[in-house]
């Protein structure tokens, strides 16, 4: 959002140019503001902020509410063939993300049949491990709080990486060029990382996953916890989830390395695409 200056004649007048993508297209409209800059600009900017953000939370709700409808009208025995389908989705790609050379048809086999490919032992026993937190997670709930992450990443990891499983870090880490916050901080961060205030859980749930990721408080497994702690928020406040796809890696990552702000745009625009089928064509 931006001042710009248009001139007819020997007079100028100015507008405000708003910048934003629609269904892929990045869509422009220009506010008058009159002859010259407001002094109340960033008001003005806060209100077209506003306005925008509306129409956003409008179709959010939307798609919760139409998944509620979907959901409820599932027997009981096919909404946990779901949440199964669901796990070994999200177990594949958080993984895959991560490093695994776990397959799909893979993950499949290791949960639903007990079948073990031939690939290293601590993929496997992490697959295993991730899709019982993941079922644990969505059928079970539990407060959300640091005890509760401290939880998911002891269980994950408690077979394959013993000596930091369940543990926030004592050392520096650094992610690329990306330096985490000093280890002294860790805990203090974490404790604040859960006094938020009250938005939408779509929104809510990208921006406590940035800021879980910029803590970085595990030695290793913060990229796993925290899509974890995506798929809690939605799920316990009646959203579907969302599984950021391994194929589309890229782009996640480069949002991760812009402000908080600019992920949470790159969130909620990746959210309404996924889940663009629950919204009514306007």
């Amino acid at each position: 959002m931006r001042v710009i200056k248009r001139k007819k004649g020997q007079k100028s007048y100015f507008y405000l140019r708003d910048s934003f993508r629609v269904k892929g297209k990045v869509v422009t409209k220009d506010k008058y503001l009159g002859k010259k800059i407001p002094d109340n600009i960033e008001d003005i900017k806060k209100d077209l902020e506003k306005e925008r953000k509306k129409d956003i939370y409008n179709k959010l709700e939307e798609i919760k509410k139409n998944f509620q409808k979907e959901w409820k009208k599932l027997p009981e025995t096919v909404k946990e063939k779901e949440k199964k389908r669901i796990g070994v989705a999200f177990t594949y790609n958080t993984n895959a993300i991560e490093g695994s050379k776990i397959t799909l048809e893979e993950t499949r086999e290791i949960v639903n049949d007990k079948i073990a490919p031939n690939k290293f032992l601590y993929d496997i026993k992490e697959t295993e491990a991730h899709y019982s937190v993941f079922l644990d997670m969505i059928n079970k709930k539990r407060k959300l709080d640091d005890k509760l992450l401290l939880d998911w990443h002891f269980k994950i990891f408690k077979d394959t990486k013993k000596d930091i499983a369940g543990k926030f870090r004592e050392y520096g880490v650094s992610v690329g060029n990306y330096k985490a916050v000093d280890w002294q901080n860790v805990k203090k961060l974490m404790d604040g990382l859960f006094d938020y205030e009250k938005i939408n859980p779509v929104e809510l749930s990208a921006r406590l996953h940035y800021r879980f990721e910029k803590i970085h408080p595990f030695g290793d497994g913060n990229g796993r916890v925290g899509r974890l702690l995506i798929n809690w928020l939605l799920w316990w406040n009646g959203y579907p989830m969302l599984i950021i796809e391994y194929k589309k890696r890229k782009s996640y990552y480069t949002a991760l390395e812009r402000d908080e702000e600019g992920f949470v745009k790159y969130f909620i625009r990746r959210y309404l695409s996924v889940h663009k089928n629950r919204i009514k064509k306007r």
